[in-house]
């Protein structure tokens, strides 16, 4: 299960480690805890209207990765808060889906090697996840309607794989989907405005994981067994 804070953050993130792992038999969901009604530039755009757009776009990129689904929480973009809500929105989720591991952004980093400061709602979404799977792994009396009405029963979650990361330990060969991450990505036609620039960017950011492993392209993550 992929966790995020808005629609393109996952094809942006583990699109081609997802898209190899659905080739080789894994089932793949992803939840966008926002729909992304603010992103974009212009404030007289109506914002449901841009969060229906943008719901549209993630879906059809999903299809391209190969997700099974895709959950929208409808939080709202730009105030997205790790609260009890949103933990059990997710804990609800990981007990219905029961995956095998989580990948979500790392909530770690605030500004990165680059300069680039971290959105607020990417930092949430990550420890919202991360804050999610001790009550949907090994807690039945945390949220205990989730058992009582609807069924849910905790479930462990062996693995957590935090992409973005300033501190990754392992690499994941990307070569034969880089080309299904940039057409995915493609897909996100309200926030790509320079297609091109794009693929290539992508395309140089993933050798260079590669060369870590000797491989044409990769992607990487900070990753851990948990307890759970």
């Amino acid at each position: 299960m992929v966790i995020v804070a808005h629609p393109d953050d996952a094809d942006f993130g583990p699109a081609g480690t997802i898209a190899r792992w659905v080739d080789a038999g894994t089932v793949a969901h992803l939840v966008c805890c926002t729909s992304g009604e603010q992103g974009g530039e212009d404030p007289n755009l109506d914002p449901l209207e841009l969060a229906a757009r943008r719901e549209s776009e993630q879906r059809e990129a999903a299809r391209i990765v190969g997700y099974e689904d895709v959950t929208f929480l409808h939080q709202p973009d730009g105030a997205l808060a790790n609260d009890l809500i949103v933990r059990e929105q997710l804990v609800r989720q990981l007990r219905h889906f029961r995956p095998d591991a989580v990948l979500t952004i790392d909530p770690r980093v605030l500004v990165s090697r680059w300069g680039h400061v971290q959105h607020t709602d990417h930092r949430v979404a990550g420890i919202a996840a991360l804050d999610a799977i001790y009550p949907a792994s090994q807690n039945p009396m945390a949220f205990p309607h989730l058992m009582l009405e609807e069924g849910l029963e905790p479930h462990s979650i062996p693995s957590v794989y935090l992409f973005w990361s300033e501190e990754p330990n392992a690499w994941v060969d990307t070569s034969d989907t880089v080309d299904r991450k940039v057409a995915a990505l493609k897909a996100h036609a309200s926030q790509i405005t320079k297609p091109d620039e794009l693929d290539k960017e992508i395309r140089e950011w993933a050798a260079e994981q590669g060369k870590v492993i000797g491989t044409a392209a990769a992607e990487a993550f900070w990753y851990s067994k948990t307890d759970s």
